[in-house]
């Protein structure tokens, strides 16, 4: 048995056990307390009976940024992982899954998105289960971010699940691993 919570400020002192995996992008203490000031209701995380971290989920309904108008209005999914010890328990899927919910009851979005390192199978396949396809491919988007990796110039896949308000599926194509775009032509 665990708990599904939102997450809060003092979860970033002890989610090192989640944190630590090579496809985990890692952001600094000011981006996750940003992301829970401005939308805590897409934050959340999943605890043990001992108190230990599962997994967590920071997202974002795009409002208030350029990308996020009209029919591109859109929940996303900035950070999901689980802590090794409990992958494969379906944590992952409910922490999507809220996400999902929240993105279409609450800020009424076309799709959720999210990017993925092209390398990383089992992430996209997982993603794939859930409904999610790949909406088109970013050249270097790692490189993009920076981060701990130093000079990173991985490829990332865009993708998508339409949610209730996008009646023509608009949100997916069927080509969309063969839709390449330079990080600069995504917000």
């Amino acid at each position: 048995m665990s708990i599904l919570r939102s997450f809060v400020a003092t979860d970033l002192f002890r989610f090192n056990n989640v944190n630590l995996d090579f496809f985990t992008q890692t952001y600094s203490n000011s981006f996750y307390l940003d992301y829970l000031a401005r939308w805590p209701d897409l934050c959340c995380a999943q605890v043990s009976p001992a108190g230990r971290m599962m997994g967590y989920n920071l997202a974002i309904a795009v409002f208030g940024k350029a990308e996020g108008s009209h029919s591109d209005w859109h929940g996303h999914i900035t950070i999901l992982t689980v802590a090794p010890e409990y992958r494969r328990l379906g944590i992952a899927t409910a922490l999507v899954q809220l996400l999902e919910r929240v993105s279409d009851a609450v800020y009424r979005g076309f799709f959720v998105d999210l990017y993925v390192r092209c390398t990383n199978d089992l992430a996209i396949g997982m993603y794939e289960e859930m409904g999610y396809s790949v909406y088109r491919r970013v050249r270097e988007y790692y490189h993009s971010l920076g981060g701990s990796r130093g000079r990173d110039e991985e490829d990332a896949f865009d993708m998508r699940k339409p949610l209730s308000r996008d009646h023509g599926r608009r949100s997916v194509r069927p080509n969309g691993r063969d839709m390449l775009v330079s990080r600069y032509e995504v917000s």
